[in-house]
């Protein structure tokens, strides 16, 4: 009966642990193992544009399963209608959770095209208007929430992904803070951008600690800070596992391994870093 106790309470342990941890799956032996690996589409960006199908089964055959698309010369999805796009991952066995947009003129359009997909997430990728000032951003989260509204109401949830910029300070406040402090958390999410964080001398798991739950979607990339650019995962100053580790905290629901600048064929380095996830033993 004891150890019949033993592993009930050891199973439900693990239970718990794949609740918050949707990307972490408890392996036999009871360590968990990387899944459900995602990229963000910028990281094959030329390649997409030349030729979006296959470029998408080439990720699928690697085996990265959530995809998050963004901006390109042919528009949200690479030239390809919504719904197509839709199809296309759907048959490939993929998921395409969210995408990068920009608040503007066009904005009820892009929301349109993002629900066509079925994606759960709509994305700001850089800021909609210019002014590293708190009043500046304090504008901006009024935008923000009015955007997270309309996603809302289209059955989507509406969010914003740094850069560094939004570290920089203004008597002596964050303003990225400011972001974190005038929006509703219901209303908007924030998409971390790991690499970025930490280049400027942050540490995501203090906002993790900070802002519980603020976080669900992340970018995970590696970054040479010699350089001041992305490079393949275990070549630069990230501790993937260590961000990993504390995905639990910002409650993480998806991350999108990404990586913008290349030694070798982007294809390549795509390789790896789902290599480098797939051999880590947390």
């Amino acid at each position: 009966m004891n150890k019949r106790r033993d592993f009930l309470k050891s199973s439900g342990a693990m239970a718990l642990g794949a609740l918050f941890l949707p990307n972490l799956a408890a392996s036999a032996m009871g360590k968990a193992e990387v899944k459900n690996v995602g990229i963000q589409l910028y990281t094959v960006r030329n390649e997409m544009l030349a030729d979006a199908t296959g470029t998408l089964k080439q990720l699928a055959k690697i085996g990265y399963k959530e995809l998050e698309s963004a901006r390109s010369e042919k528009g949200l999805y690479y030239g390809l209608q919504p719904k197509e796009i839709k199809k296309i991952t759907k048959d490939l066995g993929m998921n395409l959770r969210s995408g990068h947009v920009a608040l503007d003129k066009d904005w009820d359009r892009t929301v349109e095209a993002a629900a066509e997909t079925g994606q759960e997430y709509l994305i700001c990728s850089s800021m909609p208007s210019k002014g590293q000032t708190v009043s500046n951003y304090e504008r901006v989260a009024d935008m923000f929430s009015k955007a997270g509204e309309d996603c809302k109401k289209a059955g989507m949830k509406f969010g914003y992904h740094n850069h560094e910029y939004e570290f920089e300070k203004e008597n002596g406040k964050v303003l990225y803070d400011v972001l974190l402090e005038k929006t509703d958390p219901e209303l908007v999410k924030m998409e971390m951008d790991l690499g970025w964080v930490i280049l400027t001398g942050n540490d995501p798991v203090n906002y993790f600690n900070q802002y519980p739950g603020r976080f669900p979607l992340w970018h995970l990339k590696d970054m040479d800070k010699a350089k001041l650019q992305s490079t393949e995962f275990g070549k630069g100053a990230i501790d993937i596992k260590r961000m990993l580790q504390n995905a639990d905290k910002s409650k993480m629901k998806y991350f999108f391994v990404e990586q913008e600048e290349y030694a070798g064929e982007p294809m390549a380095s795509v390789q790896y870093n789902y290599d480098y996830l797939r051999k880590l033993s947390m």
